[in-house]
């Protein structure tokens, strides 16, 4: 492409070459050219909006981390690029490929502090710390090719965020666009030595309990996953987003809760695309800085050499799950272990552990009805709620990307508008979103946004009328002095209603079944609120952090 054409139309042209189908937009003026192309090429790439910035960043986060594929977002520069940073720290944070097309002032006001609208103080600089990549556009005619270069770079491993901006008066300029191709080239992903290999194998060899932890960077590895699993009868185990990629119903499949049975014996620890967050934080004082667990080796495998340096790491093989673990199947295939584990151990551990949950309550009921309704191949989107800690253990997942949580950023309030970018991207799919009373109201003008697109999305609010955690730790921990925890909600059903969206109210986990049942097959947005008497869900922490002093 060396024609003169705008850059707006070529950041578009290049979005569609590069198999984007979607973008999610909130325009404002300095976009309006931007929106403009969009509007030209509706029959290549559909425009969702929302009713706030964070609505639509979000909604590109919940479509890239259900896909895989790049999630993009459009918006105006200043607090409108401000308002979706949450959202971009939360893709950041979850290695969730995700693009951010924003504005600048007009390109005679850059760097003169005028106080143009919507200008932000080096708003460049603040995008470059919070993304993996960020690049201001400095001529129309550089604009294709810097979204394809900001492309590059949020889907080459390690996927991530990119951003671009452009000047109010270069989106309609035109401009001898360069070529899409002249971005660089995809990284070369490294490839583990044999030296590498052949020290994780000594550590297998030697090891007599095993337990493999995965997260999002072993997507696309599954079936490497369970047969490394499979050869040394190690159990398997995610806390986030890693789950589904072993069905969570496979003999070697445990939950975290499950998992802690198993780890006072456990001397090799294997990280397959995984920060490790459960054994280095959740099962130690998540305050101090553990490298290492006396008496258990550690081997990892990401594609992030910075990731090895972070933790004590007997062995690193850095490169792309898939192929790392294919490297050390073969070299393990004729390979004798000294492997204690049995299957009826890791199945002891399950059954116990299935029987100990079930005083988190009544969080596990309304779980189970959840998990009973949903198909196997559904979504859920957690959140920072009662219900969303008790899914980390009390929710099987049986398909990879398919849990959708905020990872350790705790992006309290970004459920909602997640699910409804999750919908965008999986029309056919069913969608449930869990939220709190709390967390559901810093997004809810999206339900305007959910009834304008029919994004079909089933939230389920839990009306605790308190920040539920935060309120019960200052009971219990504060002597009672609770404070900014207890809230006062609006009537759920009616102000669903009042959008166009239909909703209904229980009160139990025998009401909600049949209830979940029929809104899974209204073809509309659906809002069911449970009502929850304020501090009465039992504390699930216990199967989520686990005291150090229990396990050295």
């Amino acid at each position: 492409m060396s024609e003169e054409i705008t850059a707006a139309d070529s950041m578009i042209h290049t979005l569609i070459e590069h198999g984007v189908d979607t973008v999610f937009g909130l325009p404002g003026v300095q976009t309006y050219a931007l929106f403009d192309a969009l509007h030209r090429r509706q029959d290549k790439i559909k425009t969702i909006s929302a009713r706030h910035e964070q609505g639509v960043a979000y909604m590109a986060y919940g479509y890239a981390r259900s896909t895989g594929r790049l999630g993009v977002f459009a918006c105006v520069p200043g607090p409108g690029v401000l308002n979706t940073t949450a959202a971009i720290c939360t893709a950041q944070g979850a290695g969730a490929p995700v693009l951010c097309l924003t504005g600048e002032v007009p390109s005679g006001y850059m760097g003169l502090g005028r106080r143009h609208l919507h200008e932000l103080s080096d708003q460049l600089g603040v995008l470059q710390r919070l993304t993996k990549y960020a690049e201001h556009v400095s001529a129309p005619g550089d604009a294709g090719s810097a979204v394809s270069r900001a492309i590059s770079q949020a889907t080459t491993a390690p996927t991530g965020t990119a951003a671009v901006s452009v000047c109010w008066d270069h989106f309609g300029a035109p401009g001898k666009q360069q070529k899409v191709q002249d971005a660089p080239e995809p990284v070369v992903v490294p490839s583990p030595a044999e030296s590498e290999l052949r020290g994780a194998v000594q550590l297998v060899q030697a090891a007599r309990q095993t337990i493999l932890f995965v997260g999002s960077g072993a997507y696309g590895a599954e079936k490497e996953v369970l047969e490394l699993a499979t050869l040394l009868n190690a159990p398997v185990v995610a806390n986030r987003g890693g789950r589904g990629i072993v069905a969570e119903d496979h003999e070697l499949s445990l939950s975290i809760a499950a998992a802690y049975k198993m780890w006072p014996k456990t001397d090799l620890i294997i990280g397959i695309g995984t920060h490790l967050e459960v054994p280095f934080m959740r099962w130690s004082n998540p305050r101090e800085v553990r490298r290492r667990w006396k008496g258990r080796k550690l081997l990892r495998i990401d594609i992030d050499a910075g990731e090895m340096d972070k933790l004590d790491t007997d062995v690193a093989l850095v490169g792309d799950s898939k192929v790392c673990l294919q490297s050390l199947l073969s070299m393990l295939s004729e390979q004798k272990f000294a492997s204690t584990l049995k299957l009826a151990d890791i199945s002891r551990a399950r059954e116990t552990s299935a029987i100990e949950i079930q005083s988190v309550q009544p969080q596990m009921a309304y779980l189970e009805v959840i998990r009973k309704c949903l198909p196997r191949d559904g979504y859920l989107v957690e959140e920072l709620c009662q219900v969303g800690y008790t899914s980390y253990f009390g929710y099987p997942v049986y398909h990879p990307r398919t849990y959708i949580s905020a990872g350790f950023q705790g992006t309290l309030g970004y459920g909602f508008p997640t699910a409804l970018g999750v919908k965008a991207a999986h029309p056919d799919k069913a969608v449930i979103s869990i939220s709190g009373d709390g967390g559901f109201m810093f997004a809810v003008a999206e339900l305007a946004t959910a009834a304008q697109y029919k994004l079909n999305v089933v939230a389920i609010v839990f009306n605790n009328s308190a920040f539920g955690n935060v309120y019960r730790d200052q009971q219990s921990v504060f002597d009672n002095r609770t404070i900014a925890s207890a809230l006062q909600n609006p009537d759920f059903v009616e102000l669903a209603k009042s959008f166009g969206v239909q909703a209904f109210r229980v009160t139990s986990p025998e009401e909600l079944a049949p209830v979940l049942q029929n809104a899974l097959q209204l073809d509309a947005p659906v809002v069911i609120e449970v009502v929850v008497e304020r501090g009465t869900e039992a504390r699930p922490w216990k199967f989520i952090v686990a005291p150090e002093t229990e396990l050295e």
